[in-house]
């Protein structure tokens, strides 16, 4: 188990990408503190990870108030004594408009949910990771390196925690903190599947079409790099920014096409998740009119 004992916080839990690394890192042995807002159902994971022999914590609250994200921290070190590492992985994906169509609200959401949140579990976990020499790793986004068009707030999101997370990587290294970012391409989430994502069913039917392997990834995938680089066999690995997309950043044209269709099933997971497609459960979602609606 190559977390045996180590503690960890892994926020934006409940759902996803996020209910994947925790059922993950507890297979793997780590004691965890599962964050989340109130209506997402992160109490459920913990119950469940507890229920399979684990150790498991539920902060719920808005991270991006200073004093959820100090108490989320505190959190771990109570229940825990100490912290090792810290998975920033809270963020949303709520708006699908045209820079120019994109409302205000949308954007201050955006910042707020996917940078403010990273910033101050970082301010408030590092002394501690100090302590233990630990680590953070950081959910990005291949939309960080690429630009996406009409959701252009949520890839400036991802592209400031990519330059943040290596900053803080240089920054950190004299104490023995390593940091990494990982870059999901698109995952078979509530965010990029189904009528009440913010992206148009149309556009959602050609998202495999435009990866290499022919498909979206599932979060089980994502979850495997993570604990990679939250164990002590990544030791060497610092400021990285470890791309998973498929092959999405290097692509040119529509290759996934030519994927025969017996090597698109994703793998079998292992993962007993129960809310990879909740994550917009309680969430406003907004999609701007198409310029064809616009038109009459």
């Amino acid at each position: 188990m190559r977390l045996k004992d180590k503690v960890v916080i892994v926020t934006g839990a409940g759902t996803g990408i996020g209910e994947a690394i925790a059922h993950k890192f507890a297979r793997e042995g780590a004691r965890l503190v599962l964050a989340g807002l109130p209506g997402d159902p992160v109490r459920q994971v913990a119950e469940a990870i507890v229920a399979a022999g684990g150790r498991a914590e539920a902060h719920l609250g808005d991270l991006a108030e200073e004093a959820e994200a100090k108490a989320c921290v505190e959190l771990a070190i109570s229940s825990f004594g100490w912290l090792d590492v810290l998975v920033n992985n809270a963020g949303v994906f709520i708006a699908f408009a045209d820079t120019e169509n994109y409302r205000l609200e949308d954007f201050e959401r955006t910042i707020r949910g996917n940078i403010r949140t990273a910033f101050l579990m970082t301010k408030f976990a590092l002394p501690h990771l100090q302590k233990s020499h630990g680590n953070i790793i950081f959910t990005g986004s291949e939309a960080g390196l690429n630009g996406s068009a009409s959701f252009t707030p949520y890839g400036g999101s991802k592209g400031f925690l990519h330059a943040f997370a290596k900053g803080v990587a240089l920054e950190q290294a004299r104490y023995g903190v390593r940091v990494n970012c990982v870059c999901p391409g698109a995952i078979d989430t509530a965010w990029t599947r189904g009528p009440e994502g913010p992206i148009p069913l149309k556009a959602q039917e050609q998202i495999d079409a435009t990866v290499p392997l022919g498909r979206r990834g599932v979060p089980q995938e994502i979850a495997s790099v993570f604990a990679f680089l939250a164990s002590n066999e990544a030791s060497y690995v610092t400021g990285a920014l470890w791309l998973v997309d498929g092959g999405v950043t290097p692509a040119k044209g529509n290759i996934g096409d030519r994927v025969p269709q017996e090597l698109k099933n994703p793998p079998v997971g292992t993962l007993p998740l129960r809310h990879s497609h909740e994550g917009l459960r309680g969430k406003e979602v907004y999609r701007a009119a198409s310029e064809k609606d616009q038109a009459h």
